[in-house]
């Protein structure tokens, strides 16, 4: 079934490869159908998912804990390399608590992505082809067991992503797609020189021979005592674990790695913008989860303090930036740096609670924003501007539209009863629980303020009072003596058409929702995170010792 969920997109892609390019809307319904078909697989996984067994972690005593789940397991590479053993690259995949909600998450955002894509005109054929590519390396990522799967699926997202900003961007594309493809290049080749050190450090506890296998890599007793990033080289592997977050830090994005972001966003277009808020930024905290807090969780439990103090930067240097922004897609790029320092704050807490936060912010960032994109795109098509000062009193005309952007911003802002506040809470709660992390917790609360002052002020600007002298609309009087909207050079419907409900209203209910009932989420994801935190306090105890 994963491999399925994984491949579906490619396949799409292969069958377009096959449609004449002036059948558009066939490209279209192709694509649409693989999206829908990943979601309805991804939720039969769901359905099947044992919540009660918990993914593979390093136990205090080296020991490996756990099960993965739906795991496929093949050979796939396999070289002689004569003294220095053999070489053997495994297809391996599987979910655990850590990944099942990603899964998820990622088989929603692509199909959401698809109905935004609709409206693409430049050259179709060649665009839907790059985004199943995208979807399909998503998907791997989040599944790959095997390290070098990973780093291949990790790096196959560079390439669409890259043209689909380059090509089918703003007026700054090449500048943005360029920046994004370098930042992502640099972190990507210090992960394959720590992937090729833990290769040679590590032997498979089976097959005696070295393994790119995670899950042998999580276990502290299958390392070599005298290999480069064994055990007993502190050194190495405290460098080897700096590199490592840089490169998932870089993704996230944190300070002072986040500048590629806004030229990013701002350049893509909408359902590539929804694709990079909802899902990729999600792939550096996952690393980060996956990769360096179960195989150097020594050099964790040192750097928690760190950690925090990068989230709290997150936090409150995104809000401000987010409250100094007139252009509305770049508000919105700088308030997801802001969220996901929440994500790195609850990950340096080191707690269940905090974790758990950590995950479910993950989530939740990923529909929330992916919903601020879309209106952000959905006003652009109309107005042909993104500027918050030429709009105002929007409200009395597009109703519906400003009915779910409240419900969006005030998610962001986590307000009770809507999915942010669930997530933040438990982000706090860890990270007040934890001694490390206590009085950042305490400096990071003042973003929620911040958060609060851009989103109120941009609604109230966008949506409130009056029409605005230079405004992007007209007003004009109907034939039943009412005042009528007539945004410039826009024939179409004002209001919200069907498509852009289809797209917005199941994110909605999902906000809604798991504001108010989290468990469905929470509770794949708790097993798996409480497992991690305990093996993990024997090594904090022995640090501190």
């Amino acid at each position: 079934m994963l491999s399925l969920i994984v491949f579906l997109p490619i396949i799409a892609g292969l069958v377009i490869l096959a449609v004449p390019s002036s059948q558009k809307q066939i490209i279209r319904i192709v694509s649409l159908l693989a999206a829908l078909a990943q979601g309805v697989l991804a939720v039969l996984m769901w359905r099947g998912y044992n919540p009660a067994l918990p993914g593979i972690t390093a136990g205090a005593n080296g020991s490996a804990l756990g099960s993965f789940q739906f795991v496929e397991k093949l050979p796939w590479i396999s070289l002689n390399l004569g003294s220095f053993g053999s070489l053997n690259i495994e297809y391996f995949i599987g979910v655990d608590g850590l990944s099942v909600t990603m899964v998820i998450l990622t088989a929603l955002i692509s199909a959401i992505g698809v109905l935004s894509s609709w409206t693409i005109q430049k050259q179709v054929k060649g665009y839907f082809i790059l985004y199943n590519l995208l979807a399909s390396a998503m998907m791997g990522c989040f599944v790959a067991l095997d390290f070098f799967l990973f780093y291949v699926f990790w790096e196959i997202m560079l390439l669409p992503m890259y043209f689909l900003i380059g090509i089918w961007g703003g007026p700054n594309r090449e500048y943005a797609a360029i920046k994004f493809f370098l930042y992502t290049l640099f972190g990507s080749v210090f992960m394959l020189l720590v992937m090729i050190g833990l290769y040679f450090s590590v032997l498979d506890p089976v097959t005696h021979n070295h393994t790119f296998s995670l899950v042998a890599m999580a276990s502290q007793e299958n390392y070599i005592k005298d290999a480069i990033l064994g055990p007993d080289n502190v050194m190495w592997r405290y460098i080897a674990f700096i590199v490592l977050f840089i490169g998932f830090a870089i993704k996230v994005p944190m300070f002072p790695f986040h500048t590629w972001l806004p030229d990013a966003h701002v350049e893509a277009p909408t359902p590539i913008s929804v694709i990079l808020a909802g899902v990729l930024l999600k792939l550096g905290t996952y690393g980060m989860l996956r990769i360096n807090f179960p195989l150097f969780p020594e050099v964790f439990h040192a750097s928690m303090y760190v950690i925090g103090i990068f989230g709290a930067i997150n936090i409150i240097y995104g809000a401000f930036c987010a409250l100094a922004q007139k252009d509305l897609k770049k508000m919105v790029a700088y308030s997801s740096i802001s969220h996901m320092g929440y994500v790195l704050l609850g990950l340096a807490a080191g707690n269940s609670e905090g974790m758990t936060g950590a995950l479910y912010q993950m989530f939740n960032h990923g529909t929330i924003t992916a919903m601020l994109f879309l209106l952000v795109g959905v006003i652009y098509d109309r107005a042909h501007t993104r500027q918050i000062e030429k709009f105002g009193g929007l409200a009395s005309y597009m109703p519906v539209y400003a009915g779910i952007v409240t419900v969006a911003w005030f998610a962001s802002l986590g307000l009770p009863g809507l999915s942010g506040f669930i997530s933040e809470a438990f982000v706090f709660v860890g990270a007040f629980s934890s001694v490390t992390t206590r009085y950042i917790a305490m400096v990071s609360v003042l973003g929620i303020v911040f958060g609060a002052a851009y989103l109120l002020w941009s609604l109230q600007r966008m949506f409130l009072g009056k029409r605005r002298a230079d405004a992007a609309y007209d007003l004009e009087i109907g034939e039943d003596g009412h005042e009528h909207i007539h945004f410039h050079d826009w024939k179409g419907k004002i209001d919200l058409d069907g498509r852009e409900l289809a797209m917005l209203v199941p994110l909605v209910i999902i906000t809604i929702f798991l504001g108010i009932y989290p468990m469905p989420v929470i509770g794949m994801l708790t097993s798996s995170i409480n497992k991690l935190v305990q093996v993990l306090t024997p090594v904090v105890l022995t640090s501190m010792n």
